[in-house]
């Protein structure tokens, strides 16, 4: 529909002589009385054109509404429209003929998910770096958000034509990593029976006293009363990689596989940071300063110079981290998206700065910022786990209310603002659910589809999957018109906007967008199906709500796909 819009959009433009922007942003008006679509293009044009927005939009509908055009391609998509008119200060507003979006919703029913797909990525190289947590500690629900982010936006470009890549950067160099690996060691000697001083910002949680149970276990009282500076690498090393299996275990509970894992270690093991930084200094972008080696980042738009290497002689973070974006960029991939937690947001320029500097481009980079998540429990804050020490796992949410309620409720909101979760509205069986009521609407349908082929309206020749391969008997799906009721026309007109939809989410990089439009599809379904009955006496009749309800199961399946939501037949 949208891009019947804008097709006829630009031709139109292209005859009066106006140069068409890059691209016509469409809506669908908040009210029914404003038409299917309308455009703001007028608007967006007055400046060019130094013209009064309500002035160009009339020249546009009035040219589009002549009966003298001898443009072919605009009579046959003017054909669609019942109207077009000009709104307010230089909307123009579109209303589609029933009988077009009779055929538009025939061709999506005979083409399937295929309809659904655009290639807009034209096999372009997209890496996608998410969740990354210190494997200091179990993932929290702001990681979880994050990896649901990652894992529906990596899906979403994939299906789009992008060649993805989906990458986890482990943070296994560094003081956090020691800091564990003494935290272990000094709950061993307590296992013990040894009394040893705890680092003052060890990590605390039950999680670390398991850890080295599981050393005792292992190797019993080998290092008993010793002192943790002879044995740190092997307790660092041990607790590091236990806590990553304990995050990748994690992980595929949650549905949510990585195609590469980065090692930071492996970046210093071999000498890349170094590397990279050698490779500033040769641009002439390294200076000594204090006993400091200092990066010119301020030389590409970031605030104030950044140090690499401290007196001390210790690289800091940034130092790993623009050698990790060298080789993420030195892999040829058109473009770096990083989601990161919302307290990273200064990290933005600097990264920026490095790869412009790095001869790449801040443009290359994407940053998604995610907020963190608040538990509730029936409206009051959830205390923290005894597990973690400090906060609730997302374990312990998956364990509670499942994976996929526990994903679809973090794509309901935009990754950047603030999120209550809320556990008994995760597990309610209820429209306040809103995963339930999704998937309740495919499930709905499923059983529309069983009773049909048991009352004889349909052929079972689909195997499990009834509605995938079966079409009416006796009537053709084209022939949709019984399909009247004003809730049908909505209907109609809301599946049709799928693909559209699907396209501005990936172009804003920006999932959330589909799980609104599915609790809006389920919104208009739910009433519907309570209020008008889809297996009649009048067979063309039910073959034309058969049909309606079989795109409508389409596209649900199709987008719950897309965010690796579960799309069950039966609940």
């Amino acid at each position: 529909m949208i891009e019947t819009v804008r097709e006829i959009l630009t031709l139109a433009l292209g005859a009066l002589g106006i140069p068409a922007p890059e691209r016509i942003e469409v809506e669908v008006p908040k009210a029914e009385s404003m038409g299917d679509l309308a455009t703001p293009l007028a608007m967006s044009l007055a400046k060019t054109l130094k013209r009064p927005p309500g002035k160009i939009a009339e020249e546009i509908v009035s040219f589009l509404n002549s009966k003298d055009i001898g443009l072919p391609d605009i009579l046959r998509l003017r054909d669609d429209f019942e109207k077009i008119e000009v709104a307010g200060p230089g909307f123009i507003n579109f209303t589609f003929k029933r009988e077009s979006l009779y055929s538009s919703f025939a061709g999506l029913l005979r083409q399937g998910g295929a309809s659904f797909r655009k290639d807009i990525g034209k096999g372009q190289k997209i890496l996608v770096e998410f969740v990354s947590a210190n494997p200091t500690g179990p993932l929290h629900l702001g990681h979880g958000r994050g990896a649901a982010l990652g894992a529906a936006l990596s899906n979403l470009l994939a299906a789009s034509g992008f060649n993805v890549t989906k990458e986890y950067y482990v943070n296994d160099a560094g003081r956090q990593v020691g800091l564990l690996g003494e935290s272990v060691f000094a709950r061993y000697q307590e296992l013990l029976g040894i009394s040893y001083p705890f680092p003052e910002e060890g990590y605390r949680g039950e999680y670390v006293t398991g850890i080295a149970r599981k050393i005792m276990e292992t190797e019993g009282a080998k290092y008993k009363d010793k002192e943790f500076s002879r044995h740190a690498d092997y307790f660092s090393k041990t607790a590091c990689d236990m806590m990553l299996a304990a995050i990748k275990d994690d992980l595929e509970s949650f549905g949510v596989t990585f195609d590469v894992w980065q090692s930071e270690k492996e970046l210093y093991d071999k000498t890349e940071v170094e590397a990279a930084i050698d490779y500033l200094r040769g641009k002439g972008l390294i200076y000594e300063k204090e006993g400091a080696t200092w990066f010119a980042a301020t030389s590409f738009g970031d605030e104030k110079d950044r140090v690499l290497i401290k007196s001390g002689g210790q690289y800091t973070y940034f130092a790993s981290d623009v050698a990790y974006h060298k080789k993420k960029a030195d892999k040829g991939y058109d473009e770096l998206i990083d989601i990161w937690g919302a307290d990273h947001h200064g990290y933005i320029p600097r990264v920026g700065a490095a790869l412009e500097a790095l001869g790449y481009g801040k443009e290359r980079l994407t940053v998604l910022l995610v907020q963190m998540v608040s538990l509730l429990r029936g409206g009051k804050p959830v205390q923290m786990s005894k597990r973690a020490g400090e906060f609730v796992t997302l374990r312990e949410v998956i364990e509670e209310v499942g994976a996929d309620m526990t994903k679809f409720i973090f794509l309901t909101r935009k990754a950047d603002s603030h999120l209550d979760f809320d556990l008994e509205v995760a597990k309610a069986a209820s429209a306040e659910n809103p995963v339930y009521y999704v998937q309740y609407a495919n499930a709905r349908i499923g059983s529309i589809f069983r009773n049909a082929v048991q009352q004889g309206f349909l052929h079972e020749e689909g195997g499990a999957d009834v509605r995938a391969a079966l079409l009416p008997t006796d009537s053709s799906p084209d022939d949709l018109s019984p399909l009247a009721e004003p809730e049908e026309i909505r209907l109609l007109k809301k599946v049709l906007l799928y693909p559209s939809v699907l396209e501005a989410a990936v172009q804003a990089r920006e999932p959330h967008r589909i799980t609104y439009y599915l609790q809006e599809l389920a919104g208009l379904f739910h009433p519907y199906y309570n209020r008008h009955r889809i297996l009649t006496d009048e067979r063309g009749l039910s073959f034309a709500r058969l049909c309606l309800c079989r795109g409508i199961a389409l596209v649900i399946r199709d987008g719950l796909r897309l965010l690796g939501v579960a799309a069950p037949e039966k609940m």
